[in-house]
């Protein structure tokens, strides 16, 4: 229906004046926001220094403050200072702009920020650090409301919140000037002086200056960060091509650690229905790392590339099974899930993908594997580790290693010439991390005794103590591994190993006793070749361990042994004998506190012995007759005899030194 000319000229006013209303609200608005945010300012900062002193005692100081233009601020003088200690945080100049609009929605958005002349510094003297309160605030943040009924976990959605908060907080435009990172320990330092850090038009490029106690170098990061995708590829290296050193990790705790370059590719961060999902790829080329629980020496990995999968759900986080380590040529698969529903459990798989095992050998890092270096070998293999405990079910722990070769073959040994224990060669016992004398493996050593010349019962009796199916497995037990975990994790700490004889004989004869990563790792690599080439037989194996191992202090070999307890030949020894020389090997040094000045031994050791020919009679390892007349009661008469009688054992020592003994026998089942 047509309007008419009154109609028309109404609506007209109606238009005009409702424009002129909404034209003074917005001058309102705005003439009120010039002329009150000075105000708002003003009262927030003094709600936030009042807020910070309560829960933290932190004195916020701001020397001056003020808008310049419409959304821009200026900042001069902001210091942190908790309460009689250093100064926590201080800049002399700040500027930003934020989004007006989205701060009237009360979501405070920068665009640019631009920062010079300040440091953030954390200082410990003693047991006093000056962002101890940063770590425990004053007051309980929760009520007794809370504490009772928590909140259900949802790891995905955590996680998720926490990124996107953290990078919808970095402005687009951000800039640096001359802003430290200091770090003071006592006599130890280390400082990250950003000269010049410049994020723009989703470019960084920032020029670090770094110094500690042992370093003075200059850092560089460059890429390229998408904030709104979620993306990421920066590159980490030093100036002028220089191996970067971390600092302050060598002088507090003894590690040194660097590399050339790192380069990170973050390619996806998104929710997918309740889980989300993180993945990229990390890459590093010459690094090195060294101390002195990890190897003598320094180890160099030098390419290595981490293509990474994770994927996060309510409750559970993990690294999915298609990521990839890649060491030159050599590819690991490794799966890592972290599960916390009705119950805790963590799971680890390590899968390689079928490769040559030449390939293998080239991808160990320089410096781990010294006693492998020069190995050469031929054939294909892959290898397979699942592993998965259960906090409230810890003996259904799940711990099985399976390795699949084809035409696998030792062409040439390395440094450790395995082959070397199959005829005669000299053995250098280590003592306090030095080599002492020599010992002759082999029949020009008078001492030196064949096995078939050693008393049956030491055999029986040794591998009751140390090593049951020693003639069964390749090297390795793995019920003792799945035993030995479990009670490692359900004690938290390493109180129980699950070393064979295999893996002691390659101890003695081939590695040092330095109780190092890399030791321990080449003693297994070490020991899986020479079970699973068939390089030595198992009777050899258990005679020149008979024949190398201490048997009391500078007493080395069965031959010195049975001399020095005996004056016997091994032939000769009693069950009763062998018992008592195979419950000393883990500490033969300390035989003498077993015994009576006279050289008799002491009645709380008959336990032992019969527990342990129990054992034996129940594999049928010997015969009931074997153990008429069975005694703990040895008598010394070799020169053993001499060191008793000058040092009478403390009777509290040898029970306690008993206790360690049953616990040590009765945890090899």
């Amino acid at each position: 229906m047509a309007l008419n000319p009154a109609q028309l000229n109404r609506l007209r006013t109606f238009g005009i004046r409702s424009l002129m209303v909404i034209g003074l609200l917005v001058l309102l608005f705005f003439l009120g926001y010039f002329g009150f945010r000075t105000k708002v300012m003003d009262w927030g900062l003094t709600k936030a220094k009042t807020k910070i002193y309560e829960k933290y005692r932190i004195v916020l100081s701001v020397e001056e403050a003020g808008f310049e233009g419409f959304s821009s601020m200026h900042i001069k003088g902001v210091s942190l200072v908790p309460d009689q200690m250093d100064t926590l945080f201080k800049v002399q100049d700040l500027r930003l702009t934020f989004s007006f609009w989205q701060a009237c929605l009360g979501d405070l958005k920068l665009n640019s920020f631009a920062l010079s002349d300040g440091y953030l510094q954390l200082v410990k003297h003693g047991q006093i650090r000056n962002f101890e309160s940063l770590l425990h605030p004053f007051g309980d943040p929760k009520t007794e409301k809370e504490k009772e009924s928590p909140k259900e976990k949802n790891y995905a959605a955590r996680f998720y919140k926490m990124i996107s908060r953290f990078l919808n907080k970095i402005p687009n435009n951000l800039v640096l000037k001359n802003f430290g990172i200091k770090g003071v320990d006592d006599t130890r330092f280390f400082s990250f002086l950003l000269t010049d850090t410049q994020l723009l038009d989703q470019k960084l490029n920032a020029q670090i200056a770094v110094s500690s106690n042992s370093v003075q170098q200059n850092w560089q990061l460059m890429g390229d960060l998408n904030l709104s995708e979620k993306t990421a590829t920066i590159l980490f290296e030093g100036a002028n091509q220089e191996i970067v050193q971390i600092p302050y990790l060598f002088e507090r705790f003894g590690l040194k650690a660097g590399f050339k370059s790192i380069k990170l590719e973050l390619d996806e961060v998104k929710m997918a229905g309740k889980e989300l999902k993180v993945n990229g790829q990390a890459s590093v080329s010459q690094l090195l790392v060294n101390h002195p629980k990890i190897a003598s020496q320094d180890v160099v990995v030098n390419n290595a590339a981490f293509d990474f999968d994770y994927l996060i759900g309510p409750q559970f986080i993990s690294l999915d099974s298609s990521s990839r380590i890649q060491l030159n040529d050599f590819v690991i698969h490794p799966f890592i899930k972290f599960e916390n529903a009705t119950d805790t459990v963590f799971s680890l798989s390590v899968v390689t993908e079928e490769s040559a095992a030449q390939n293998f050998i080239n991808a160990l890092p320089e410096g781990l594997f010294t006693h492998i270096r020069g190995m050469k070998a031929s054939g294909d293999f892959s290898y397979r580790l699942d592993f998965v405990y259960n906090e409230n079910k810890p003996q259904e722990m799940i711990f099985e290693s399976n390795l699949s070769k084809k035409g696998l073959k030792i062409e040439q040994f390395g440094e450790a010439n395995l082959n070397k224990m199959n005829g005669e060669f000299v053995h250098y016992p280590y003592e306090n991390g030095r080599p002492t004398r020599p010992i002759v493996v082999g029949v020009s050593n008078p001492n030196f005794t064949p096995l078939a010349f050693i008393s049956p019962f030491l055999a029986k009796c040794v591998l009751t103590t140390e090593d049951p199916s020693f003639f069964y497995h390749r090297g390795f037990v793995t019920e003792a591994f799945r035993q030995s975990i479990v009670k490692n994790i359900r004690t938290g700490k390493f109180k129980r190993g699950a070393s064979t004889i295999s893996m002691q004989l390659v101890k003695n004869v081939f590695l040092t006793r330095e109780k190092t990563m890399a030791r321990k790792l080449e003693e297994i690599l070490l020991v899986y070749i020479l079970e699973n080439n068939y390089i030595v037989p198992k009777d050899r194996m258990l005679e020149v361990y008979f024949n190398i191992i201490e048997w009391g202090p500078n007493v080395y070999g069965i031959g010195e042994a049975a001399e020095f307890y005996f004056k016997k030949h091994p032939s000769q020894l009693t069950l009763s004998e062998c018992l008592y020389l195979a419950t000393i090997i883990p500490r033969p040094k300390g035989f003498m506190w077993r015994f009576n000045s006279d050289g008799t031994a002491k009645d709380y050791l008959e336990k032992s012995y019969h527990y342990l020919a129990n054992k034996m009679l129940f594999r049928q390892w010997i015969l009931p007759t074997d153990t008429i007349g069975l005694t703990h009661q040895v008598q010394l008469t070799g020169p053993a005899l001499l060191k008793v009688k000058k040092s009478e054992p403390d009777s509290l020592l040898s029970d306690s030194m008993l206790q360690m003994e049953m616990n040590t026998i009765t945890e090899q089942e």
